[in-house]
Formats: C-alpha cells, structure tokens, sequence
C-alpha cells in the first residue's frame, strides 16, 4: 500500500548509509544548503532553493515529510487569504487534479467548501512529486528521515554545519524548518519562548496546546475487529470523557458555533476527502452526512481546559526545552485522543460505532513506541494507525533586527482599505491572512507587554485582511547564515498565531529557500542579499507578495513583478490605488467578507501602458544604478520593468 513512500525513504537512507560505511563511522558530507525538518515550510525551502541550483540536504526527525499538514495529520488547510501562489499553489493544483480525476472533491473542510483539505498520504505523495521532479530536471535534494540533528556547528558569527548521530555534514547556509525551532539554541541563536527571551528563559512560560491528531474512517459494514476500541485507558473516566461532552455528544447541535455538536457537524469540521470510496460531494452543509473521513482535531487539544497545572492554561516551555518533558506531554495528547475514539465508538451510540481510525493512512510504530506502557495489545493496531507526530502550535522563535508584532501586522492589513492606502512592508516575501489564534495560552500573564502587546491585543489587532511577512523576520541579528522557515519567525506570540498555519508556513519556506539559494550563489551572508533580489526571485517563481490589485496588471501580465515592486519600494505612483472594505477576520459568517470574497478586491489602476513623463522619470532613475539611461519614448511599464531588472543584475 505504502511501496511508494517506503521506496524513496529507502532510496535516500541507502546513500547516506553507503557514504557512512565508505568514509568511515562518521561520514564528511557537504551540501549548500541544509534545510532542518521537512514540514510544510522546510520541504517548500528545499524545493525552491534546490530549483535555483543550490545542493539540498533535508534532515527530518520522523518518518514522513510535510509535517503539520500530513505527519501530523493537520490536512484542512485553513486558508483564508484567497491568496494562493508560488509553490502552494502548485501544491493546491496538484492536489485538486489528484482528486478530479476520481470526481471528489477537496473542498469539504472548515464547515464549508473554501478552503483546501486531502487526504495525509495524498499530500505526503504529492511533496513527494515535487521532489522527484527538482531531481528529474538535474537538481539535487537529498533527505534523509528518522535522523536527529544532534549539534550545530558554528565558525566564528557562522553556522558551518550540522551533526546527526552518525555524521558530519557542512554546509554554506541552515534553514530551521523544525516544528519546535530546535535548531535555534543548537546554534547559539538568541531567541524567545513564551513570554521569556534569552539568556533568561523561563522554564514554566506558557506557549500554546498541543493536539495528537487522529484521522478516522466511516466503517459502512462496522469496525474491523483489530480497529474497535475495548477496552478502557487511563484518564477516561477521570477526565477524557467530561471533556469530551463539552464538545460531541449524540443530542448535540448542528451549529458550528456552537457545542456541544453532533458526530455529523464535528465530523465536517476537519473533514477530507475519501479517495477508498466513490461518489462526489463538497463542504457544504447539505452533504455534512456525506462524509467518510475527517480528521480529530476538537475537544483534544493538551492539556486544553485543565491546564498543564493547577491556575496555569498551555504548555510550559520547558516542553521545547526538555526531552522528558516533552516525552510526557506527547504521551498524554496522543491518550487523550485513543480515549476519544473509545467514546465515539461507545458513547455516540450508532453514530459513532462505525467510526474508528483510517486503515489507509498511517502504519507506523512510533507513536506505539511512546505509548507502549499505558496501552493494552489489543488497541495496538488503532495506535499504529495514528499520525507520527503532534500538531505542535508554538516554538522557539528567533531574536532578529525585526520582530513582527500584532500592531504590525493590524496595520499591515489595512493596505488599500478604509481610505488607507500603502502601508505595504518594503521586505515582503509572503502573504497570508489567518486571525491571532492562541490556543490556551492567551491570558495577560503570557503576553509579551515589552513588545507592546497586551491581551487585549488579541481582538485589537486583529487582521483586518490579508496580511505581509517581512523578510528580516526570517534573519536572526547575531548569527550568519542561519534562517528561519516555519513557526520559529522573528515575531510575537500573537503574531505566530496568525503565521502558524500552512499555507503561509508554505509561503515563507519558499522565501527562506529562496534566500539561502541566493547567498549561496553570491557567496554572501542571507542578511547581505538586497531584499529586492528575494522578491524579484520570489515573483518570477510565482509568489505574489503585494497586497494591491490593478484592473490594467492582471497576475498574468508581463510587468506583474515589476508593479508590485513599485508598490512595495514606492518606484513609481498607480493611477489610483486599490480601495477595500474592511471586515471582522475571525468572524466566519461575516457579510462584507462574504462579499469580498465572492466579488473580489477593487481593483486600482496603475496606468500600465501610459507614456512615462519626465518627472516620473526622474523618480525612477534616481532609483537606478548610477549611469543607467531609459530611452526617450518608453511606457511607464518599460520603464518600470528596465530599472528593476537593471537593479536586481547590478
């Protein structure tokens, strides 16, 4: 079932075995750019900064690739932007091919058909794609799985490479794209956690739940028998079972805003498609009764309401920062959601007693392994059958010239809206739109009020819209070459639960792979590459990164790229600007975001094809390498487009 995956995990794990054996015990292994944990951000890096040329070696500590959204079984994609591009929208395509051609649809998730879910094999298989297409066209990607980084290597202000148990590999740049930024204090980057920053990092600050996902699968003819939950585990009567009333029980609504629901409405929160079974249907209501899989990821989160101690919401940092810690808690998520499988099956009476774990999506004995005291043999096959790794929400973040703050990201957001018109970020690499979403862990006392921030800022600053990623929030201040890829950004915990989820963990991989190619090919530090080379790269792989919209530059249009470095670098003034409403982000029922979304943004005019003037054209060249000339007759975007690239070459 699983020959594909198990073929190209071998196929890689045979060459760095055989380069072991042949250099000895510890293998010297050189790549350019070592890329730390395969999630969605570091496989998205890999493979952009592979595209560009660069040798890549990605180092992962569990079995499967693509973290968040398949390890960890995290599949419906949360994507609020309508902003999809680059390599996520490769991925998007990809993943709606894949299921077009057996009539399914993978808009079923989020209690509605607009945002992107599948299958965890499925999206494992189509990175998987991707990779052996960067390889196909003569790129090299190598990686290596199940495999710890043990230390990082620093030469003096530089990361020069990495070590794993059994060896020794250098590299010119280090991309952390790790779930929990681990590689951060292996190479002696300051950074934050929780509320506390180093060199004082406080053990029992609060950062965000965990959940240990569960995909389960409607059983039309029952359970199989090794998949039925018999018997009880610790904690069900306990605990677990009070929990879970709050959020299923069998007289529960059918409101998605409201709990406690029904099997049918919890089901359709996190639901995908079911490739094992035919038949079409999306996410809306009307078809909720439709689905056959989904994913458990509502009422589970840990420690959730009881808190990691008595008073005290969250997870302690000392769960990033010590491995027993860590241990336990990871024990505890993945219990807490065994037992709710044994409720469904027992408690939701017919409705949850065909439900039980999908045969034909995990098979692994990791999480047995960390488990294998607490459960009897006979729930062995349902934990094989569980996701390898938690959906870890919260990580180390590093310390950079930058840290992107709520307020940052509020006014970011209102770019072009409300009368408002550029407030874009000059750095932007990515573009996302997600509310400050904080998993218990949002009180007053683990906010970090010496960024500005408060609790209050959480509604405050809410996104009013899309929202920028800056690039200096990938570089750390103190350290060369070293970026950041995924959760462990230069920012605030509010700002990470707005930049927590996949799709711009995808968006800004691509701009940290990106930036590694660069300093690799210019034989620089990351922090020395111009921001404009990045972007220029960014745009001409696909990535959008202004927040403005023209009627006369569609994202097709050959002086697309070049507009929207005008916007962010204020090169040259559009005709009118963009004008859009604002509207309440978090709120899924909102009007004016119902009709946005359907109507699309106003459009401004940039006046595309208008002959350049002479003082436009002195704006511009003041912005152009020194002796560069334009010609006497040209259109603002010739113009435009001949002084960017005359930039970006220079």
């Amino acid at each position: 079932m699983f020959s594909w995956c198990k073929k190209f995990t071998i196929r890689f794990l045979c060459v760095i075995t055989l380069l072991s054996a042949s250099l000895g015990c510890a293998a010297q292994l050189e790549y350019d750019v070592i890329v730390a944990g395969a999630g969605a951000g570091g496989i998205t890096a890999a493979i952009q900064a592979a595209r560009m040329g660069t040798s890549v070696l990605v180092i992962e500590e569990s079995s499967w690739i693509g973290g968040q959204m398949t390890a960890a079984g995290v599949a419906t994609m949360d994507d609020m932007s309508g902003q999809k591009s680059g390599i996520y929208l490769e991925f998007v395509r990809a993943i709606e091919q894949f299921y077009k051609e057996r009539d399914k649809s993978p808009y079923v998730g989020n209690f509605g058909n607009h945002t992107l879910s599948f299958e965890p094999m499925t999206g494992q298989k189509k990175l998987y794609e991707f990779v052996d297409g960067v390889r196909d066209n003569g790129g090299k990607l190598d990686i290596m799985l199940s495999t710890r980084i043990m230390k990082a290597e620093r030469e003096g202000k530089r990361v020069a490479g990495v070590r794993t148990e059994t060896d020794h590999i250098k590299c010119k740049v280090l991309i952390d794209a790790t779930e929990r930024g681990d590689m951060i204090p292996l190479a002696g980057v300051p950074y934050r956690a929780g509320n506390s920053f180093t060199p004082n990092i406080d053990p029992e600050a609060m950062i965000q739940d965990i959940t240990w996902n569960a995909v389960i699968k409607y059983y039309p003819d029952g359970v199989p028998e090794h998949l039925k939950a018999k018997s009880l585990l610790p904690n069900y009567e306990a605990e677990h079972r009070r929990n879970y009333t709050r959020f299923v029980t069998v007289t529960g609504g059918n409101n998605p805003l409201k709990l406690p629901q029904n099997l049918r409405t919890h089901n359709a929160y996190r639901a995908m498609p079911d490739s094992s079974v035919p038949g079409f249907f999306d996410g809306r209501r009307e078809n909720w009764g439709k689905i056959t899989k989904t994913g458990v990821n509502m009422g589970n989160d840990y420690p959730g309401r009881s808190g990691w101690a008595p008073g005290r919401s969250g997870l302690p940092v000392k769960y990033l920062e010590e491995a027993e810690v860590r241990r336990v808690a990871n024990r505890r998520a993945l219990l807490k959601t065994l037992n709710y499988i044994y409720y469904m099956q027992h408690e939701l009476e017919g409705a949850g007693s065909k439900w039980s774990v999908a045969d034909d999506e995990y098979y692994s004995d990791e999480p047995l392994k960390l488990i294998r005291d607490l459960v009897p043999p006979e729930w062995d096959e349902i934990v094989r059958r569980m996701p390898v790794i938690p959906y870890v929400r919260e990580s180390r973040r590093i310390m950079g010239d930058t840290t992107l703050t709520s307020g940052m990201l509020f006014r970011n957001s209102l770019s072009y809206r409300d009368g408002r018109t550029n407030l874009e970020f000059p750095d932007a690499i990515a573009i996302g739109r997600y509310n400050i979403d904080l998993h218990n862990a949002g009180e007053p006392a683990n906010i970090e009020t010496f960024l500005g921030e408060t609790a209050d800022s959480i509604n405050t600053d809410r996104p009013r819209g899309n929202f920028q990623v800056p690039l200096s929030a990938l570089i750390p201040a103190e350290v060369d070459d070293f970026i950041a890829a995924e959760k462990n950004l230069s920012m605030s915990r509010l700002a990470n639960g707005a930049l927590r989820l996949q799709p711009i963990c995808m968006m800004t991989g691509q701009a940290a792979g990106a930036l590694a190619a660069l300093a690799v090919r210019k034989n620089i530090s990351p922090r020395s590459v111009p921001e404009i080379n990045v972007q220029w790269e960014l745009l001409n792989s696909g990535v959008n990164i202004s927040l403005a919209r023209f009627s006369d530059v569609p994202r097709t249009h050959r002086y697309n790229a070049a507009v929207q470095l005008a916007l962010l670098h204020k090169l040259l003034e559009p005709l009118s600007y963009p004008h859009n409403p604002s509207y309440n982000i978090s709120d899924a029922d909102d009007r004016t975001l119902g009709i946005t979304l359907i109507k699309g943004p106003a459009l401004g005019t940039f006046g595309i094809d208008r002959r350049l003037t002479e003082s436009e054209k002195s704006q511009l060249l003041s912005n152009a390498p020194q002796g560069f000339r334009l010609p006497e007759r040209v259109t603002r975007g010739e113009a435009l487009d001949m002084v960017i690239r005359a930039i970006v070459e220079k």
